[in-house]
């Protein structure tokens, strides 16, 4: 749950207690960044706003040379990472419906979270939309379930696939984030015009 883990073990109120600060935390970033908004989440479709893009894609560059930096220093052992098996198929139409859902409904799991504390009905309907169908996929599609776990294969990383270090993919991502942000800056003022006015 947490890299501290690796060099200690913690209780389970205290793994609770973790969960509920960085819970509470994630939360507030997100409702300050204005992600509590479904207005502001969707503008990404329309391409005049890409905050939401900009924020995710600069998560996950930092993530990935904070990992490369604490590999190479010796601080973390990659391999006791979790990652999730591979499977083509599943994982394609699983990101599709997520991309639709985040489409039509304006949030995903964790901005919807944002929108209940903040009042937000909208939020609160999506939410319970997405309980909803967590409880119809678990009670009707059992044998997706047992379809994915007999179909995936060992977890692919780009290091394992093609033989180059973690290090140099962090700093080629580091290149491509730099040069999206210039590109997404030039669609944000090309679109500004779709802008609702308010």
């Amino acid at each position: 749950m947490f890299p501290l883990e690796s060099f200690h073990e913690f209780s389970l109120a205290a793994d609770l207690g973790i969960a509920l600060v960085l819970g509470l935390g994630f939360g507030f970033a997100l409702e300050r960044a204005g992600f509590g908004s479904a207005r502001k989440l969707t503008a990404v479709f329309y391409l005049y706003d890409m905050a939401v893009v900009k924020v995710m894609f600069t998560a996950v560059v930092t993530a990935m040379v904070g990992l490369a930096v604490l590999s190479g220093a010796g601080a973390l052992d990659l391999s006791e990472l979790y990652i999730e098996k591979t499977q083509w198929t599943a994982q394609i139409v699983g990101g599709l419906l997520f991309g639709a859902g985040f489409v039509i409904g304006g949030y995903c799991p964790g901005t919807s979270m944002a929108a209940i504390a903040t009042g937000r009905k909208d939020g609160l309907l999506f939410a319970l939309g997405m309980l909803a169908g967590v409880w119809a996929y678990a009670q009707f599609t059992p044998q997706i379930d047992d379809w994915y776990k007999a179909t995936a294969i060992e977890e692919l990383t780009l290091p394992a696939l093609t033989g180059i270090g973690m290090g140099w993919w962090a700093l080629g991502f580091v290149v491509l984030l730099l040069a999206a942000a210039r590109g997404m800056a030039w669609l944000e003022r090309r679109f500004e015009g779709l802008r609702p006015q308010s």
